[in-house]
């Protein structure tokens, strides 16, 4: 079993038990070679309430924008900050099965500095 199908099963069973509320929206993050990707998901109506992403013009722009620790703080900034603009103050955090240090742990921290609660 590869480390990739392994993702897959940890992502599932998370899954099953976090879900996005209308009061406590899911904040999923989502790590592949070169983009870092964080949303704010509403699961009980199926809607994304904000993104962020490495290919936004705003990120693409910095010196040395990969899918490295630096960027995702900053990409946790940005989704607070954004989630702020929409008064989403608490979240529940899906790591999408990716093991909590890094580049995951990097973004949840600056997301949390950035004024989420979760």
């Amino acid at each position: 079993m590869s480390a990739t199908d392994k993702r897959k099963f940890r992502h599932v069973r998370l899954r099953k038990k976090i879900a996005g509320t209308p009061s406590r929206p899911r904040l999923a993050v989502h790590f592949s070679g070169r983009h870092i990707t964080a949303q704010v998901i509403d699961d009980s109506i199926g809607k994304t309430l904000v993104s962020v992403n490495t290919t936004e013009a705003e990120l693409r722009a910095k010196p040395g924008a990969r899918a490295n620790v630096a960027t995702a703080s900053e990409v946790g900034k940005l989704i607070a900050e954004r989630a702020a603009a929409h008064k989403i103050t608490k979240v529940v955090f899906d790591r999408g099965g990716f093991k909590y240090h890094g580049k995951v742990k990097a973004l949840a921290d600056a997301a949390r500095e950035g004024g989420f609660e979760f």
